[in-house]
C-alpha cells in the first residue's frame, strides 16, 4: 500500500498492552469455530465467551476484576447450545443479548455490581430462528430494538420489551449471512453473505436499496460495516487469497471508491470502527498485530497509520464505546483482545503533552441515552444518536431494568355491555395488587436463598481453613 506523509493527528497513535496484572487470567475461552468476536465491552463489564460443558456460557466480569479469574466464578449459562454471538445494549449497561447453536437468542440482566451466582433465567428468550443464532446487533438509537441473524439465512428483529418479532427478513438472503451492521440513525442495515454479495437492506420495508455481486472474488469470509457518512467499508479475500479492504458508495455499487490488497494471511479481518475520529482498526482472527486506517473525503480515501503488533495471535477481540475510555491520557480506542488463557486490554493513546481536555480528539460522541422508543422506530421514525459531551469523564448513571410486557390477547377483545365492564374494575385493581405482592414475595425468598448458599459456601470455606490450621499445627 502506497503510504505518504499527509497531515493527520492520529500519524503517532500507539497502542499498548498492559501489564500482566490488569489481564483477566485463566479463562477458557471458546474454541467454536465461528468467526464472532467472543468478546464484548462496555464501560462497566467485560464478557466473553468461554468453552463450557453441556451447554453454552459467556463470563461477565466487572472491568475492575483483573488479575486470576477463580474456575468457580459464576457465568451466564441458560443457553442448551454452545454461544456465538454476544452484544451489550448501548442503552443500557446491564443488559447483554446472546445467540447460541440451540437456535434462540437470550436477554439477559446483569447485576448492577457484577455477578455472585451463576445465572441460568434470562430475561426473555426469543424463539424464532430455525437454524443456530450466530449474529446479534443492538440497534444503535431505539430502544429494546434487537437484530438476530442465524444460519437459516433469516434476519429477524425482535422488540425486545414485548418480546415479539417485528420484522422477519427470511426471503432476501440465499446463503449464510457472515455479518450484519447498522448505519448511524439505524435506518438501514448492511450484511455480507457466502454468496459473496453485499446488501445494503431497508428493514422496515423489507427491501434491497443497494447491493454489489462479488464485492470480493475470494471464497472466505467477508465484513461489512456502515460509516458515519452512510458509505460500506468491506473486508474480504481476492481471487488469489489475499486480503482486501474495500470503500463504497451505496448510491452507487459499481466500482468501489478504494481496494487495497494487505497480505495473504488467511485469518479474517474483523472491522472496528471509531464514527468520531473516522479511525477503522482491522483485527485477523489468528493474526497478532491490529492494524488501523484514518478515512478522509481525499484519495487515496482509506489512509493506513499504523499497525499494533504483539507476540500472541487473537483469538478475538472486544471493543470498548467511547465513552468507557480516559480522555485524560488520550486514549482514543480500548481493545479486548482474546488469548488461549487470558483477556488482555491493548491501550490506544495519541502522544499530547498538554494535560488539558482535547477536543479535537473528542467531539461530542453517542451516549447511553435511547433517541426513540423500539414502537416509535417500527412506525417509521428514524433519530440521529444523542450525543454526550467528554469534557469531564464518562460517568454512568443509573441504568432502569429492562421489563418485559408479554401482550396479553384477551385484553383487546370487546366486552359485551357496559355493566359488565364496571363490575370489573375494581377486580381487576385487586388482582393486580396480588401479582404485585407476589412479585415481592418472590424477590425476598430469591433473595434469602442467595444469603443462604453465601453462608454455606463459607461454611464450607471455614470448615477447610480449620483443617488447614490444624494440620500446620500439627
Amino acid at each position: 500500500m502506497r503510504r505518504v506523509v499527509r497531515q493527520s493527528k492520529f500519524r503517532h497513535v500507539f497502542g499498548q498492552a498492559v501489564k500482566n496484572d490488569q489481564c483477566y487470567d485463566d479463562i477458557r475461552v471458546s474454541r467454536v469455530t465461528w468467526d464472532s468476536s467472543f468478546c464484548a465491552v462496555n464501560p462497566r463489564f467485560v464478557a466473553i465467551i468461554i468453552e463450557a460443558s453441556g451447554g453454552g456460557a459467556f463470563l461477565v466480569l466487572p472491568l475492575h476484576k483483573t488479575g486470576r479469574i477463580d474456575k468457580s466464578y459464576p457465568t451466564v449459562c441458560g443457553h442448551t447450545g454452545p454461544v456465538l454471538d454476544i452484544d451489550w445494549c448501548p442503552h443500557n449497561d446491564q443488559v447483554i443479548a446472546s445467540g447460541s447453536e440451540d437456535c434462540t437468542v437470550m436477554v439477559w440482566q446483569i447485576p448492577e455490581n457484577g455477578l455472585t451466582l451463576s445465572l441460568t433465567e434470562p430475561v426473555v428468550i426469543l424463539e424464532g430462528h430455525s437454524k443456530r443464532v450466530g449474529i446479534v446487533a443492538w440497534h444503535p438509537t431505539a430502544r429494546n430494538v434487537l437484530l438476530s441473524a442465524g444460519c437459516d439465512n433469516a434476519i429477524i428483529i425482535w422488540n425486545v420489551g414485548t418480546g415479539e418479532a417485528l420484522l422477519n427478513l427470511d426471503d432476501i438472503h440465499s446463503d449464510m449471512i457472515y455479518n450484519v451492521s447498522w448505519n448511524r440513525n439505524g435506518s438501514l442495515i448492511c450484511t455480507a453473505s457466502k454468496d459473496k454479495k453485499v446488501r445494503v437492506i431497508d428493514p422496515r420495508k423489507q427491501e434491497i436499496v443497494a447491493e454489489k455481486e462479488k464485492a470480493h472474488e475470494g471464497a472466505r469470509p467477508m465484513r461489512a460495516i456502515f460509516l458515519a457518512d452512510g458509505n460500506v467499508f468491506t473486508t474480504g479475500f481476492s481471487r488469489m487469497s489475499e486480503r482486501q479492504l474495500a470503500l463504497w458508495n451505496p448510491k452507487n455499487m459499481e466500482e468501489p471508491i478504494a481496494l487495497h490488497e494487505m497480505d495473504t494471511s488467511n485469518g479474517v479481518l474483523l472491522p472496528f470502527y471509531d464514527p468520531d475520529t473516522s479511525i477503522i482498526y482491522l483485527c485477523g482472527k489468528g493474526d497478532s498485530s491490529i492494524r488501523y486506517f484514518e478515512i478522509t473525503d481525499e484519495s487515496p480515501y482509506v489512509h493506513y497509520l499504523n499497525t499494533f503488533s504483539s507476540k500472541e495471535p487473537q483469538r478475538g477481540m472486544g471493543y470498548m464505546p467511547k465513552r468507557g475510555l480516559d480522555v485524560n491520557k488520550c486514549e482514543i480506542a480500548r481493545f479486548f483482545k482474546l488469548h488461549e488463557r487470558k483477556c488482555e486490554p491493548i491501550i490506544m493513546t495519541v502522544p499530547r503533552k498538554s494535560d488539558l481536555f482535547q477536543d479535537d480528539l473528542y467531539p461530542d460522541t453517542a451516549g447511553p441515552e435511547a433517541a426513540l422508543e423500539a414502537e416509535e422506530w417500527f412506525e417509521g421514525r428514524n433519530a440521529d444518536p444523542l450525543l454526550i459531551s467528554l469534557k469531564h469523564g464518562y460517568i454512568p448513571g443509573k441504568n432502569r431494568d429492562l421489563k418485559v410486557v408479554k401482550k396479553n390477547i384477551l385484553d383487546s377483545k370487546p366486552t359485551a355491555n357496559k355493566k359488565c365492564d364496571l363490575i370489573s374494575v375494581p377486580k381487576k385493581t385487586a388482582d393486580t395488587a396480588s401479582v404485585q405482592n407476589e412479585a415481592k414475595l418472590d424477590e425476598i425468598l430469591k433473595e434469602i436463598k442467595s444469603i443462604k448458599d453465601t453462608i454455606c459456601n463459607q461454611d464450607e470455606r471455614i470448615s477447610k481453613l480449620e483443617q488447614q490450621m490444624a494440620k500446620i499445627a500439627a
